[in-house]
């Protein structure tokens, strides 16, 4: 059993991952003054005790690094897992600075497609595995070349993002792809072998120019796309998919065990008629929404 959160927190990407071994897995960070004690209590009472915590950076842009330097006060990040790169910012403010602190110091590991690591994806003695594989960046690849150079030359670092799954054996496949592009997965649809997924978190936030290209989508087959929070009239609403609109639903939480999630969201008006309706009770200070069964 293991437990997926999809953080409201406005404009922005944050989520974890509560695994059933000792992994708990940060994906992001966009912290404020309204909500950062809040967040950052919940994780640190959650991941209190877990022998490995480690924070995923899928962008330097700061929807998801603000509050890095407060979180990693808190936290004391030991596993910063980033895509290595040079990228300026303008914006030089204290979340990057801390972002370039860690991605350039020894608590850094940098991924690139199919890198293997104690506890991400393979076991240890005492921990088990986390269940997370990078597909991409291919390092050589002449497309991410140029998109590190971009972000080198200050600008968008939105096509460096990795692209990378989480799975719980016989239950369900996660995908993030972080804020690529359009253009740029056209450019690398067939550098990856995509695999099928069953929740598929849209890039760029759900943003009509980080649409999946519908080749790709073929491939994945995704059960479920959360579209993130961005004004809704940059949007794409991934027609005639099954989705979650974050915006609306506000905290999305994936309860995955067995061959089924259970899902649920902080918004009670809030339906997701696609799912399975169990009668569940309400759980995780939020409001049932159903099911989704995987048949992993």
């Amino acid at each position: 059993m293991s437990l997926i959160k999809s953080v409201s927190v406005g404009n922005g990407d944050m989520f974890y991952i509560n695994h059933g071994t000792s992994n708990f897995t940060i994906i992001d960070c966009c912290l404020c003054s309204d909500n950062k004690d809040k967040i950052i209590e919940e994780i640190e009472t959650l991941s209190a005790g877990k022998n490995i915590i480690r924070f995923i950076s899928t962008s330097m842009d700061n929807d998801h690094i603000r509050g890095l330097k407060e979180l990693d006060d808190n936290l004391g990040l030991l596993n910063f897992y980033v895509v290595k790169n040079e990228a300026k910012k303008n914006d030089d403010n204290e979340d990057f600075k801390r972002y370039t602190s860690l991605m350039n110091s020894d608590k850094a590991y940098y991924i690139s497609k199919g890198c293997k690591r104690k506890y991400m994806n393979e076991s240890g003695e005492k921990t088990g595995s986390s269940g997370i594989n990078i597909l991409w960046p291919i390092t050589d690849n002449k497309h991410f070349k140029e998109a590190l150079q971009i972000a080198k030359d200050g600008g968008s670092p939105n096509n460096i993002s990795p692209i990378f799954t989480y799975t719980l054996t016989d239950c369900v496949k996660v995908m993030w792809l972080g804020d690529l592009e359009f253009d740029f997965m056209e450019k690398i649809r067939n550098e990856i072998d995509f695999p099928e997924v069953d929740i598929l978190f849209a890039p760029h936030h759900g943003r009509e120019s980080g649409k999946i290209p519908t080749v790709l989508l073929e491939k994945m087959m995704p059960k479920l796309i959360v579209i993130g929070e961005a004004p809704s009239e940059f949007l794409n609403y991934y027609s005639p998919y099954n989705t979650i609109t974050q915006n609306s639903a506000g905290d999305i939480i994936f309860n995955c065990y067995d061959n089924k999630v259970d899902v649920f969201a902080s918004s009670k008006s809030y339906s997701i008629p696609h799912l399975t309706d169990n009668k569940l009770s309400n759980d995780h200070n939020a409001y049932y929404k159903g099911t989704l069964y995987t048949n992993r």
